[in-house]
């Protein structure tokens, strides 16, 4: 595994030979920002158990029941929920939240709360200036557009239950929660930038409220919209943060291989070599938003050695 250095020379070179394309110059762009120490407005944060065990990166097939992810002794689960047609007055399942959009409004909502301390959230008054706060695009439309996929994925997460589950030899201990058991969108999805006569906000759920303030992981937020196109890159980012964090403190390094990073994270990748290919790609990604990270290559997987953290300690009040 090349160290951030290297990597930045390698894709600087790369640079003079090949077109690059809009989401690696992105990247760059925020390697070379993110020299330096992060803004306030730049701190982020996710909730330690959203780091443990991770979200569906794709639709998952089938419409099972339940979907879930194991790491180690920690489960993380998810319960569908249901909601009411507009025009018929059935209901149906809204189906798993999914992909880059509902990451992306975690690390959003775990920061208002860490930053707030309140549980009413307001969205705003458009739904264009929210997208703007996630790091989405407005201006396109259609069904396939950040819009509609905004608002199917919001409907997704905040009406999903989730459980976190611990099961040891001597006994377990588990949450299950709503994370948005209440909320209002008014919104109008065909005209992002128009304003409407109600707010539109969430409440989120208290056991969620607790969950994140107990153990907050902090995040820089230029690196999150530098790799938004990818899920895998974004849980990468996290377990990154958190583990480097860990071994940096403790001051010894940790051997990591593919297989137990897919058991973690690649859930989703039914080919263990297709899953090494993807973690790799987007490790070296997340070395250029996170220079401070090394990585050293071992048979099988790699090893992290101490690195400072992604955001310095803040000093307490």
């Amino acid at each position: 595994m090349k160290k951030a250095g290297d990597i930045m020379a390698e894709s600087k070179t790369l640079q003079k030979r090949v077109t690059v394309t809009p989401a690696m110059e992105k990247i760059l762009q925020a390697s070379e920002a993110m020299q330096g120490q992060p803004e306030a407005a730049d701190i982020a944060f996710i909730a330690r158990q959203l780091v443990q065990a991770t979200l569906p990166h794709s639709n998952p097939a089938g419409s099972p029941p339940e979907w879930y992810r194991t790491n180690g002794h920690f489960t993380l689960s998810i319960r569908p929920g249901y909601a009411t047609d507009h025009k018929t007055g059935q209901r149906y399942c809204v189906g798993y939240p999914y992909g880059t959009i509902p990451r992306l409004l975690l690390f959003w909502i775990n920061t208002e709360i860490v930053r707030t301390h309140v549980r009413h959230i307001e969205l705003g008054h458009t739904l264009a200036s929210f997208m703007r706060e996630l790091g989405l695009d407005p201006s396109r439309g259609g069904k396939r557009s950040d819009a509609y996929r905004l608002r199917d994925q919001m409907q997704r997460l905040f009406r999903s239950q989730i459980s976190f589950d611990e099961t040891r030899e001597n006994g377990q201990r588990w949450l299950d929660m709503q994370i948005a058991p209440s909320a209002e969108f008014w919104w109008d999805v065909q005209n992002p930038e128009q304003g409407v006569l109600w707010n539109s906000w969430i409440e989120v759920g208290e056991k969620f409220y607790q969950a994140v303030l107990a153990s907050p992981v902090p995040v820089d937020m230029r690196a999150l919209r530098a790799l938004r196109k990818s899920p895998l890159a974004l849980d990468l980012y996290g377990w990154a943060v958190h583990r480097a964090f860990g071994v940096y403190k403790k001051g010894v390094p940790q051997r990591i291989t593919w297989q137990q990073l897919q058991g973690q994270l690649g859930g989703d990748y039914a080919d263990p070599k297709d899953f090494k290919k993807k973690a790799k790609q987007a490790l070296r990604k997340i070395s250029a938003v996170y220079p401070a990270l090394r990585l050293q290559d071992m048979d099988g997987g790699f090893i992290l050695l101490p690195s400072r953290p992604a955001i310095p300690e803040q000093p307490k009040s």
